[in-house]
């Protein structure tokens, strides 16, 4: 069992000699994707007050230094990128900030909000009032809190990180495996798409990678939501004596996400922070989402690629590269998926109304959505590379 897994009621099965074999994967038994693809994005660090105080993380700030985004700042930002050509509105935010922010509490409650969930609920409605499509990221859930914001969300996510009990999340606000897995499970039990992942150098064991990665098979193959599972490298910072893992590191983990993982669940690394052209023939499919017109708020030293940069690496694997919504194509109804999609649809309904009714909307949004949905966007090159293609 897991660390706090038993306090949270999490019952996740993880056999030894499931762990055995996944050891024993190497990049040479996994095949590389036939496509790559990617989500065009606009982020939103909605409030950098968190009650954790992980040591890698910079996105945190603490109490008296901690940002709070305003309505006006949301829609002004949303409009921006509505306008870059982006579908995807991603909220970020440290888990519920505790009694020691007490301004971002004053200030919520000004704007009449008892909590930051409930403020998150209201800009992304006015995401889908703007045309994009909100995936939030708000830390740990509970059921409740999962399904009343997977009503205005296209899809969300939580990393797992590791299923092990690691000294970068020690302190008195300790963030556990337990609390983690416990939100991937409300996410199945409500019925979202859902991305989660495991970040790799930050102490953890080969064990414990394997261990990780199995237990979100484990709790896929229950609700069938897990969407995609990222594979992030820790990479130093200002706050971090982390190093970042050797590239032969992540390519052999990379293999083992791939090797564990159903089919229909998208491998990804992220291409500002990960060694990327040396890791896509370990079976990753999927780089992301990249913002045209915002940082990267969480790891603000490594900027994001420009979106032509994506189409080169395609380009140098040998394979297409495709933009996509923040809901993958499998959970998307039949009238949205494109002749090229090629995989199994998930089972059920995953969209909830508002979100439906964004990706119907009859204004250039809904269009642009849509086109996005059935794969009818080009990919983004270079005007040198677009000229050497008409010639």
């Amino acid at each position: 069992m897991f660390p706090a897994a038993t306090e949270y009621d999490v019952e996740v099965t993880v056999e030894d000699d499931a762990v055995e074999r996944l050891l024993s994967v190497t990049p040479d038994d996994v095949e590389p994707a036939s496509r790559l693809s990617f989500a065009r994005n606009v982020f939103f660090p909605l409030t950098t007050a968190c009650r954790y105080t992980c040591t890698y993380c910079t996105f945190y700030d603490v109490p008296g230094q901690a940002t709070l985004m305003s309505p006006d700042e949301v829609r002004e930002r949303l409009r921006l990128g509505a306008d870059a050509g982006c579908t995807e509105a991603l909220f970020t935010f440290g888990d519920k900030p505790d009694e020691r922010y007490e301004a971002i509490h004053e200030q919520l409650a000004a704007w009449g909000y008892d909590d930051v969930l409930e403020y998150l609920y209201d800009v992304c409605e006015t995401a889908l009032d703007e045309g994009l499509l909100p995936h939030s990221n708000p830390g740990d859930l509970t059921v409740a809190e999962m399904e009343r914001l997977s009503e205005v969300n296209a899809s969300m996510g939580v990393m797992l990180e590791t299923t092990a009990d690691v000294d970068a999340h020690a302190g008195s606000r300790r963030k556990t495996p337990g609390q983690r897995l416990n939100t991937i499970r409300a996410a199945g039990e409500v019925g979202i798409p859902f991305t989660t992942g495991i970040l790799v150098g930050i102490g953890e064991s080969w064990r414990d990678r394997a261990e990780s990665l199995l237990a979100i098979r484990d709790l896929h193959e229950r609700y069938g939501h897990v969407q995609e599972v990222i594979v992030q490298n820790v990479v130093p910072n200002e706050r971090s004596s982390f190093e970042r893992p050797p590239v032969e590191t992540m390519r052999r983990v990379v293999a083992m996400a791939r090797a564990a993982l159903p089919e229909g669940v998208s491998v990804q690394v992220p291409p500002n922070l990960s060694p990327t052209g040396e890791l896509l023939d370990c079976g990753v499919d999927d780089l992301g989402g990249v913002s045209p017109v915002t940082d990267d708020y969480v790891n603000p030293d490594y900027e994001w690629p420009a979106l032509e940069e994506l189409t080169a690496l395609a380009d140098d694997a040998g394979v297409p590269l495709r933009e996509r919504l923040p809901t993958y194509a499998r959970y998307l109804p039949a009238d949205l998926r494109g002749p090229s999609f090629d995989g199994t649809p998930a089972e059920g309904a995953w969209l909830s109304e508002p979100v439906r009714a964004a990706l119907d909307a009859d204004d250039e949004s809904g269009k642009r959505l849509r086109a996005v949905a059935r794969g009818e966007v080009s990919p983004p090159r270079t005007s040198a590379s677009d000229d050497s293609t008409e010639s």
